[in-house]
């Protein structure tokens, strides 16, 4: 049973937005156990046998007979549960007919990878989808009467949204697909509920998913011929180079996104509609149950990394086993790796991921494994950690704030010297020589003219872009690591306050010290005015460059990370010997 209170209101509601305030409501859910069917339910009375059943648990998903059997060889009780209802609940709790088992998934270091992998492929031909079938014959009858109601207000949401905004040439649509369960089902309802099987699909390759979303990428394509599916991926770096470089990601400086999967989903979106003129309507598979994050997120919203994108969520309010009612009621196809235990399949060696995928990776991408988990240590090594593979076991790694101890991390700092004869003059001492680049950077600004100074000091000038008079003038010389930088008028990037200016100068500064080819700063622009263009042999040179004609001087580029540079946030010492005022 789903519940739905408005505290504002005082009353009891049908869906998440109450209808008298429009505010958010509270969901309470709840799961009930029908010991003669051997099935959970969503109603305490059982549709088929109509006994009572007992609380089970919030939420819940199906174990298929590959986690199982996996489940099973940990226990050292092969095929134990063959013939049982088997489920997961709410906290990785495992059930039997019901009843919680005494298995955990938190000491997970005194099992043997490669020993378990033995013993599946041993035991696999033995095992059968006989039982677990009827178990599910019989689980998606009885709760047939909430897939309808869920999946009746579903199509009528996406019908209404589109129809709200569809009917015009400015805006665009399509399906964000992972190749996860959650956007298959979006998938699905939105191709029927529009009648429509030719809705645009984006998978955005982020290089690290799993082998079984390739797979069903292909299966998908194949079985749906009308479906354009459309890949988004960065062929130009690698994942594991660059974790070598800026260090491993972790839950707080998750950079992977951003340089494999945001920018790159952002300009195929751009450059399939048009997105510089037309809004862009998305449908996504997100769900408020997956993450306390997500949990704020509305149904119906406006892009938050990508500009000029609405975004609506038809299964928001889904739960995993509504997604799993859905797919095994329908029979439509979805990713293998399910079967085998994971309960989310993006990226493989994602910070966020739980030991437990970690653990099944281990054992169904051993060599993967293995390359992460050397770079995991190499990295602990560096950062001067006293027990590296206790670092890399328990996961600490995922909880790494900075860059300490990484190369590039030097390049954070901005040596600054004040002008003792100008207050409104700035001296600086940067970590690299001056090239034709560090120009490009302060565009944003204003109109650059290089006529106007003396080419001996190496002087250039910077005009208002509306009265294209002198705003500002740079002066250092082309190979030198000295830049001097002058305010002759205000206002400069929206800023008359000296100190205010003085920052917009050093975020600059740290672009260009720092650009590693991140591909934030093309998101952030709505003009579509900013490249990045590949220039050495290795994943982190790149030529920073900011189209004149394209540009319209707003300075978000600027103003939108702190410090101005998002791999700044990644690079930037922290800890014991290091403060952030300092650099």
């Amino acid at each position: 049973m789903v519940s739905y209170y408005c505290n504002n209101c005082k009353i009891a509601v049908e869906k998440s937005e109450c209808p008298i305030c429009n505010k958010r409501t509270e969901m309470k859910s709840e799961l009930y156990w029908c010991p003669s069917c051997n099935i959970p339910l969503y109603e305490e009375t059982c549709p088929l046998c109509h006994g009572r059943g007992a609380y089970f648990t919030s939420d819940a998903r199906p174990v298929f007979p590959e986690e199982r059997l996996l489940i099973e060889i940990m226990l050292d009780q092969p095929f134990a549960f063959l013939h049982d209802s088997v489920w997961n609940g709410t906290g990785n709790r495992y059930y039997v007919n019901g009843k919680r088992i005494p298995f955990s998934v938190s000491n997970l270091r005194r099992y043997d990878p490669e020993e378990i992998r033995a013993k599946l492929e041993r035991y696999k031909p033995q095992n059968s989808y006989g039982p677990f079938n009827e178990m599910i014959g019989r689980w998606i009858q009885a709760n047939a009467q909430h897939l309808h109601f869920i999946t009746t207000e579903a199509r009528q949401y996406v019908s209404g949204y589109s129809q709200r905004f569809l009917n015009t040439d400015n805006v665009a649509s399509f399906v964000s697909f992972s190749g996860g369960k959650d956007s298959t089902v979006v998938s699905d309802l939105v191709r029927k509920a529009l009648s429509n099987p030719s809705v645009i699909h984006i998978f955005g390759n982020t290089t690290l998913e799993f082998p079984q979303t390739y797979e069903y990428l292909e299966r998908f394509r194949k079985e749906n011929r009308k479906t354009p599916m459309l890949r988004a991926e960065n062929r130009d770096q690698d994942f594991f180079d660059l974790c070598e470089v800026f260090g491993p990601p972790s839950r707080t400086l998750r950079w992977c996104c951003n340089i494999f999967k945001t920018g790159f989903i952002g300009e195929k979106i751009k450059r399939t509609f048009d997105a510089d003129n037309k809004a862009v309507l998305t449908f996504y598979g997100i769900r408020r149950s997956e993450s306390a994050s997500r949990n704020t997120y509305e149904r119906s919203s406006v892009g938050r990394k990508i500009s000029k994108q609405l975004v609506a969520s038809p299964i928001i309010d889904w739960l995993d086993y509504d997604i799993w009612l859905y797919l095994l009621t329908t029979g439509i196809d979805f990713n293998d790796a399910y079967r085998l235990g994971y309960t989310r399949v993006g990226c493989w060696c994602c910070p966020n991921n739980s030991r437990w995928s970690q653990f099944l990776a281990s054992i169904y991408m051993p060599e993967q494994s293995k390359r992460f988990h050397d770079i995991l240590y190499r990295f602990a090594v560096k950062m001067g950690k006293e027990n590296p593979e206790e670092y890399v076991a328990s996961g600490g790694w995922k909880a790494r704030q900075g860059g300490a101890g990484i190369e590039l991390s030097k390049n954070v700092a901005i040596e600054f010297k004040p002008c003792a004869t100008d207050a409104k003059s700035f001296n600086y001492v940067l970590n690299k020589p001056i090239t034709r680049e560090l120009y490009e950077l302060f565009k944003p600004f204003g109109v650059l003219k290089f006529d106007m100074g003396n080419p001996r000091l190496g002087e250039v000038y910077i005009l208002d872009h509306k009265t294209m008079q002198p705003i500002m003038k740079l002066q250092g010389r082309l190979g030198t690591d000295e830049l001097r930088i002058t305010i002759l008028s205000t206002p400069i990037a929206h800023r008359i306050k000296t100190a205010e200016i003085e920052l917009k100068f050093k975020c600059q500064i740290t672009k260009y010290q720092l650009c590693a080819g991140c591909h934030a700063c093309e998101t952030v622009c709505k003009q579509n005015a900013i490249k990045l263009i590949k220039v050495g042999e290795t994943g982190y040179q790149y030529r920073y460059e900011i189209d004149e004609g394209k540009c319209n001087h707003c300075c978000e580029c600027i103003n939108h990370y702190t410090g101005g540079c998002y791999m700044r946030r990644v690079l930037l010492p922290r800890g014991k010997g290091y403060s952030e005022n300092e650099q």
